[in-house]
């Protein structure tokens, strides 16, 4: 597992032959890495893996043949989605090596994992969606927030995470429209929103009405359990909520999950014959062509060819 590197002109290579790949190294790349916390959360768990797998394998001075096997290792217990992001903080790091003169880029061009483009989850029809919906208790403080979760999320496409950052203060009017304004996946600010239907506004103030406190900064949607009564949710909390809902009305796949409400509301647009980039609007899509996903899974929906043939095969003359 530990081949040698190519040659190396550079006058430094001496140097960077004799340096050894170690946790202090990876916290220094940690340390000069200007993103996001869960982008370092992610980071910091992928070189503990490839510190780890180094360990395992007896690897002090890795070659690139070492990186391409740490990739197969993966591929044997994770999901495409954790191999891409692993290799991908892998790169980042023998590439930052490398500029700081300490290590060559043994990482360079290494691919991560093939993804699927498509969706690993499911939508729902806009009856099954209504049946959801309907079996919900409004009688109740928690029914109420429920349903209003949900009304919000199918008729908005929103994540679970900006209906956990919402507030009451982002319920406010543009021009002759009831929005929220909501701080979407990767902003850093509240700077768009989604249009709130008549009726969807007002389960979300009938639910309001329930509440003890609605000072502007308090959380949109809180909990009413007796360990956080009042505290924000948080995502995994609204997913549980979504979940629960889904299989209380007979729902209950692992490929419907909160996210699916997402998808509901993408694919129902799409359906009712919105235009493509009406729908890339509305469901926030920095790209059109994953706006278009959605428009393809929907044309294989339609297409005939099945029918046509089991018409020819089974058709009683």
């Amino acid at each position: 597992m530990n081949g040698p590197f190519m040659p190396d002109t550079d006058p430094k290579s001496e140097a960077r032959r004799g340096h050894e790949i170690t946790a202090e190294l990876c916290s220094r790349f940690i340390a000069y890495l200007d993103a996001k916390p869960k982008t370092i959360q992610t980071y910091s768990g992928a070189l503990r893996q490839l510190l780890g797998y180094f360990m395992m394998q007896n690897v002090t001075k890795p070659g690139r043949e070492d990186i391409l096997a740490f990739r197969d290792w993966l591929r044997d217990g994770h999901k495409p989605t954790t191999v891409q992001s692993y290799i991908t903080a892998a790169r980042l790091f023998f590439q930052w090596l490398e500029r700081e003169g300490i290590y060559p880029n043994i990482a360079e061009h290494i691919k991560g994992a093939k993804l699927d483009k498509e969706h690993k989850k499911d939508y729902l029809t806009s009856a099954q969606i209504k049946a959801v919906m309907e079996i919900v208790d409004r009688r109740t403080v928690q029914g109420l927030r429920d349903y209003a979760i949900l009304a919000v999320m199918v008729t908005g496409g929103l994540r679970t995470i900006e209906v956990a950052r919402a507030n009451i203060v982002d319920l406010q009017s543009v021009a002759d429209d009831s929005v929220l304004f909501i701080q979407g996946k990767g902003e850093d600010e509240r700077a768009a929103y989604i249009r709130l239907d008549p009726r969807v506004e007002r389960t979300v103030r009938a639910y309001l009405q329930t509440r003890q406190s609605t000072k502007q900064t308090d959380p949109l949607f809180v909990s009413t359990s007796n360990n956080s009564a009042g505290e924000r949710l948080t995502t995994r909390s609204i997913s549980g909520i979504v979940k629960t809902r889904l299989r209380n009305a007979g729902y209950d796949s692992d490929r419907l999950t909160a996210h699916s409400l997402r998808h509901t509301a993408i694919t129902i647009s799409l359906l009712s014959g919105k235009k493509l980039e009406e729908v890339q609007q509305f469901a926030r899509h920095a790209n059109i062509t994953t706006t278009q996903i959605y428009n393809h899974a929907l044309d294989r929906a339609k297409n005939g060819c099945s029918s046509a043939i089991a018409e020819a095969i089974f058709n009683e003359k």
